[in-house]
């Protein structure tokens, strides 16, 4: 697969999604600041829930900002026949009888895009998952911990 397609796609979607934080925290900002938002007494507290709620949206804008600058800084490398998992790698991974697609990226865990009709989930080293692949090959039969239960699984791709 075309690892750089795949981080064009990625970096899209954390673009939209940075988009929608900045409106979202526009509107909150304008909220806690409108003459309406004003305290009418000690209880009324829309103005500063608005503040909390911008400030958070702010964070999570920021949070993006740092993860598209480090997808476009990534340089995908292409794993050769027995080299471990590590940043950049795409893993397909078997468990179940059912095939899933990893992409470990360097931050972003939990964006999924759509590549070549195939559902790819961006995981980090440090995530549950990422951590159980992190140094494992292609053809290892890990015991994976998924959702509270240990699964066996098979790697049948490391690109």
């Amino acid at each position: 697969m075309n690892k750089r397609a795949i981080i064009k796609k990625i970096i899209a979607r954390l673009t939209g999604e940075l988009e929608i934080y900045f409106r979202a925290a526009q509107f909150s900002r304008a909220e806690a600041t409108h003459e309406s938002s004003k305290a009418e007494s000690k209880y009324d507290t829309r103005g500063l829930e608005a503040s909390y709620l911008a400030r958070g949206q702010s964070r999570q804008a920021a949070e993006l900002e740092a993860a598209i600058a480090e997808f476009e800084k990534l340089v995908p490398r292409k794993f050769a026949a027995g080299e471990t998992i590590d940043i950049s790698a795409l893993v397909e991974l078997e468990s179940a009888g059912e095939k899933s697609f990893y992409f470990l990226g360097p931050r972003a865990g939990g964006t999924e895009i759509e590549h070549d009709k195939k559902e790819i989930l961006v995981i980090t080293p440090q995530s549950p998952l990422g951590e159980q692949l992190m140094g494992k090959k292609h053809g290892d039969r890990p015991q994976l911990n998924l959702g509270g239960e240990r699964r066996e699984a098979k790697i049948t791709g490391v690109e």
